[in-house]
């Protein structure tokens, strides 16, 4: 892999107009500025089956699974964006992750495509606390499949009015937190790929 810091942003929902893709786009663009590539993707565009052993068991791992794998292996570091369903991330987030942690062979090693990335997290939702509660969930769950989690984490209360038509938050110094959250990102793997 190259030096330069190549980060992969999307959120957890597959909703078309989701408030969590455009709260990981902001964070993408302050990644950028800090120098590192990134690449926005949508969970949507690679629809999965729900995690089940014996559809694996019977036709491996499915095409998306395998496209998604592919793109966090290309990836140094992670922005999410995960909305909170019940206190906790999406079923979406979550069933792409049990997918991406699967192997494709006998010889691959556990988590290949997940262990030793980095990764910030954020979360906006129409909750006055933003989604936090399920970033305490997201944090665990990437934490025991071998991601580092950076502290810093976000989380933007009241979505429906938080975003303007563009897809920036009308808060400057929300909008500013959020991009400072990819920076941060960006700057740690610079730093690490010295």
């Amino acid at each position: 892999m190259s030096t330069t810091p190549r980060i992969l942003a999307f959120g957890g929902s597959l909703r078309r107009q989701s408030w969590n893709q455009k709260l990981a786009s902001i964070a993408a663009d302050g990644a950028r500025s800090a120098g590192a590539e990134v690449n926005v993707i949508s969970l949507r565009d690679y629809p999965l089956p729900l995690f089940d052993e014996d559809l694996e068991a019977e036709q491996g791992l499915p095409e998306n699974a395998k496209k998604l794998k592919a793109l966090f292996r290309e990836h140094h570091g992670l922005i999410i964006s995960s909305p909170e369903y019940n206190s906790s991330v999406s079923a979406a987030l979550k069933n792409a992750i049990d997918w991406i942690s699967r192997s494709e062979s006998k010889d691959e090693p556990a988590l290949s495509a997940l262990a030793g990335k980095t990764a910030v997290i954020c979360a906006t939702s129409p909750g006055a606390l933003g989604g936090l509660r399920g970033l305490v969930h997201l944090r665990s769950i990437l934490g025991n499949i071998g991601i580092t989690v950076i502290p810093d984490q976000q989380a933007v209360g009241s979505a429906y009015s938080a975003f303007s038509d563009t897809g920036r938050l009308t808060d400057i110094k929300q909008h500013q937190r959020i991009e400072a959250l990819g920076a941060t990102l960006a700057n740690h793997l610079t730093k690490l790929l010295r």
